[in-house]
């Protein structure tokens, strides 16, 4: 019994003892939650370049004395490559933006036919007099009036280029990854399109010459993809329509003056970097 109150208050001793040894301790740490993964933020003014392909076409409508007279259609392909610039505003997931563009082309196209060419041509010869003998004057004669048809061939040539063309277009995306950017884009497009033809009648030539700068519209999307710091990838397409262009020379009589309206538009595919400045993430709390 005596061994057994001895080990109760040796029980007790220990447990004050913890107690008071407890209370001298330090509280534990308090740890936070790590703060949120930073996001990629597309806000801020980048610019950049790019290089691609174009195929675009010139579908020409040719008339002779304000007749119409054949289409010509020429393939204007070729490489290019240009220098962007532009803003982002973005909120949540949607990006809005506005960008600018120049581009230097190696378009180049060219088409040739063929066409008859009719005219009618009508002479009036006067009447030989009538004279009876018992009269005192001739009397007039009945005028002969004579129609001639010329058929001819004419051969047509018309080339085009597009040497350079810009685009200013706004821009709507949604990021369904904070990295990634898939945006629709649209606005003006402005150009010069330079346009030369030939007519050869009867084994005669005349040419003609015009360079005009041209301004349309342009509509087309794409996809941005964000690299590292501050650097983006974008592939792009873009179709775009400058319009009618239009060249008038001198023809050969009658078939003069002859007037070519050309309807140039483009496919564009390109693949391009942009630099964006100011810092890359930002923390979404």
């Amino acid at each position: 019994m005596k061994k057994l109150l001895m080990a109760a208050a040796a029980l007790v001793a220990l447990v004050a003892t913890s107690s008071a040894w407890a209370a001298d301790l330090p509280p534990p740490p308090v740890y936070k939650a790590p703060p949120p993964a930073p996001l990629y933020d597309w806000t801020g003014f980048y610019v950049g370049g790019n290089i691609g392909g174009s195929l675009g076409r010139a579908n020409t409508d040719w008339t002779a004395a304000g007749a119409p007279l054949a289409s010509t259609s020429a393939n204007m392909d070729g490489i290019l490559g240009g220098l962007q610039a532009g803003y982002n505003w973005q909120s949540g997931k949607w990006v809005l933006g506005l960008e600018a563009d120049f581009q230097g082309t190696s378009q180049d196209g060219s088409s040739s036919n063929t066409d008859s060419i009719t005219t009618t041509t009508t002479t009036t010869t006067p009447g030989t007099p009538v004279c009876p003998p018992t009269a005192i004057a001739c009397f007039p004669g009945t005028p002969v009036t004579t129609t001639t048809t010329t058929t001819s061939n004419a051969a047509l040539s018309d080339q085009e280029k597009l040497p350079w063309f810009g685009t200013v277009r706004a821009r709507l995306g949604v990021t369904p990854d904070p990295r990634w950017l898939v945006y629709a884009t649209g606005g003006l497009a402005y150009g010069e399109v330079q346009s030369s033809g030939s007519v050869t009648v009867a084994g005669t030539t005349v040419t003609g010459s015009s360079n005009t700068t041209r301004a349309g519209w342009t509509v087309g999307g794409g996809v941005e993809a964000a690299l590292w710091d501050n650097w983006s990838v974008k592939l792009e397409y873009l179709y775009i329509d400058l319009g009618n262009a239009s060249n008038t020379y001198t023809g050969i009589a009658p078939f003069t003056p002859v007037v070519t309206s050309s309807h140039v538009t483009d496919n564009i595919l390109r693949i391009g970097f942009n630099y964006r400045f100011g810092g890359p993430v930002v923390a979404r709390y």
